[in-house]
């Protein structure tokens, strides 16, 4: 690639068809996180559901999806969030990420990628982004919109 003083520069880069994330709340208002190994960081990390988009598949299809794979879970309320680039300095991935309202179990078969899954309160997943024990950024983003939704911030 060509940098702005004019030389040249290497890089590599990654492409993705793009991916749907979902912030799952339950019907008593708990947030619903799936706990998944990731071997690119050799750990488990609680995550929002999430999973990448298959051919001519649209983003609300693939979140309503995802949200079924990895948690049991359907959900009576969709809306859209946000749209975001996950690390554009070497991808060129985008996630739609929606929430999902009045979330409750259908099933009790879970993906194989998936560890355990979990209700959490409000107040228990700031207390793990605080304590950095949620590392995950599509996950602290989601909840951070959420946060700002909740104390009238809208666009």
């Amino acid at each position: 690639m060509r940098l702005p003083d004019g030389s040249l520069s290497e890089r590599e880069v990654v492409f993705r068809p793009g991916a749907a994330t979902v912030l799952p709340i339950l019907k008593d208002g708990r947030v619903l996180l799936v706990e998944q190994h990731r071997h690119a960081v050799g750990k488990r990390l609680w995550e929002i559901p999430a999973g990448k988009l298959e051919p001519d598949e649209e983003p609300l299809a693939c979140a309503r999806r995802e949200l079924r794979e990895e948690t049991g879970h359907e959900a009576a309320e969709w809306e859209r969030l946000s749209a975001f680039y996950t690390s554009p300095g070497f991808a060129d991935e985008r996630m739609t990420l929606f929430l999902a309202r009045g979330a409750s179990p259908v099933t009790t078969s879970l993906d194989r990628e998936i560890s355990s899954c979990r209700a959490f309160s409000r107040d228990e997943v700031r207390r793990l982004i605080v304590r950095g024990e949620i590392e995950d950024a599509k996950t602290i983003l989601a909840l951070g919109i959420l946060c700002l939704r909740e104390e009238g911030l809208r666009a």
